[in-house]
């Protein structure tokens, strides 16, 4: 089960634009690629610095802090599997974004 919830009006990126977000309770980095929105934790796995502002090289993200890229379609850090950060799906319906958010199961 998961839970959509719609990027804010006025924080849809243009191609080759990016957004920061504030939606339940994290901070997510959202990028337009080519058309292909793309979702993100705005904090780095490695030391927490912002990813939103790092260089953007197609689908990858390269950290200002320490320069770690990531693919922005599996959250990986490139040719590796052992640090990701959390990436959302995103669909549009009707002409409107929304950000696919997976929903917690409760502890029995």
């Amino acid at each position: 089960m998961s839970r959509r919830v719609p990027v804010p009006a006025g924080k849809f990126p243009q191609a080759g634009a990016r957004a920061l977000l504030e939606l339940e309770g994290k901070s997510l980095a959202l990028f337009n690629v080519d058309g292909e929105l793309l979702v993100i934790d705005d904090s780095c796995p490695h030391q927490g610095a912002s990813l939103c502002g790092g260089r953007l090289e197609g689908r990858v993200i390269q950290c200002c802090a320490h320069g770690l890229r990531f693919d922005l379609r599996t959250g990986y850090l490139l040719n590796s599997t052992a640090l990701k950060v959390a990436q959302y799906p995103v669909e549009v319906i009707d002409g409107r974004a929304f950000i696919v958010f997976p929903c917690e199961e409760s502890a029995p």
